[in-house]
């Protein structure tokens, strides 16, 4: 029997590879002679650095940029070959910050922008950038202050040479334009802390800066998708640098060949903290679904709604791992997280053990 496992992180309890090594343990104690193939998988946000790492390899480069508050941070990204991988809650992310920290008009992208500069002066011909999970709604103008203060010999973006020939891919699952009421700052910026004030303005600061840039450039790709992701930090990479969008979780299959590691696979079991109808919306666990091919999808989460809709998706097992009535702090905490995947998926393989005629070859 082979099964492969890949859940997406369990935000603020369980990384990707924690809750794989969860399912995997519980899958062993009563299948010890299972195969199984555990990949950790990220859609762009947290874990996408980790992820690219354990399919491709190469270096971890570790560097000091600054963060949100361009405080010094310790940040990292992969080096592999020609190839590298930023995520930018590396420098640019949430967690980053304190509650009381988080100011969307302050935070700036500016450290995503110094690991980018870092990559090209290191030879990357190829940057892949996983937006998600940032602090900031600057419309990348942060990034890009970086990118002319590491380069540009007169302050000026057009001296820039050291880009030109750089080919950039942002990973998002996100859709949304950079401006207006689906735009970065009415969509996300209350995550990160504005106020319905500070939304407003955010947004028409994003606006005038499209309006000069479209002007300067003659072009404008603040409506493309994924111009809003990461707080428009996304626009700025499809203005400035000319970058296509590709869904994360797409990137990573395709750059590991699932389609090939489960045509031979038995089972596949992924999951996230929250599976709704926003998972049918491209989210990991629909990538996964869809390279799955004929082979069972199992889908289990911390929180479960529109189960009958994920049914008719296609997953064949749909599973909240938490009890009726469990806290949100006391199913956060990594040991009770790690228990209920375990119990879950215990409960799942005992499912699939009495209709082993639905599954593939039990």
């Amino acid at each position: 029997m082979k099964i492969v496992v890949a859940i997406d992180s369990f935000k603020g309890s369980l990384t990707s590879k924690e809750a794989n090594q969860a399912a995997a343990t519980s899958i062993y104690s009563i299948h010890p002679e299972a195969e199984i193939v555990q990949v950790p998988v990220s859609d762009g946000g947290e874990g996408f650095l980790e992820a690219f790492h354990a399919a491709i390899g190469g270096e971890m480069i570790e560097l000091m940029v600054r963060d949100p508050l361009m405080r010094p941070v310790s940040a990292q990204y992969l080096l592999q070959d020609k190839l590298a991988l930023i995520e930018i809650t590396q420098a640019s992310g949430l967690t980053l910050l304190t509650k009381e920290e988080r100011n969307p008009l302050v935070a700036t992208s500016y450290g995503t922008g110094q690991l980018v500069a870092d990559a090209v002066r290191k030879g990357a011909a190829h940057i892949i950038v996983g937006l998600g999970g940032s602090a900031t709604c600057d419309a990348g103008m942060g990034m890009l202050r970086a990118l002319i203060d590491s380069f540009a010999k007169h302050g000026n973006w057009d001296d820039i040479g050291e880009l030109k020939h750089v080919l950039f891919t942002i990973a998002s699952d996100v859709t949304n334009p950079l401006c207006g009421e689906n735009g970065a700052a009415h969509v996300f910026a209350p995550q990160k802390g504005a106020t319905p004030a500070m939304v407003r303005q955010l947004d028409e600061r994003a606006r005038k800066f499209a309006d000069l840039s479209a002007r300067h450039f003659g072009y404008d790709r603040s409506e493309e998708e994924g111009a809003g992701a990461a707080g428009g930090l996304g626009y700025a990479f499809l203005q400035y640098l000319n970058a296509d969008c590709k869904p994360g979780i797409e990137l990573l299959l395709d750059t590991i060949k699932f389609r090939e590691m489960v045509k031979d696979a038995n089972l596949v079991i992924t999951g996230e903290g929250s599976a709704d109808h926003q998972t049918l919306m491209g989210k990991l666990p629909m990538g996964i679904l869809k390279q799955s091919g004929d082979v069972p999808v199992c889908l289990i989460a911390g929180r479960i709604s529109d189960r009958e809709d994920l049914l008719k998706a296609g997953f064949t097992h749909v599973a909240c791992i938490n009890p009726k009535g469990i806290t949100l702090e006391e199913a956060m905490r990594k040991e009770v997280a790690t228990r209920n995947i375990g119990q879950t998926l215990l409960s799942i393989m005992h499912v699939i053990i009495s209709h082993s005629d639905t599954y593939k070859d039990i």
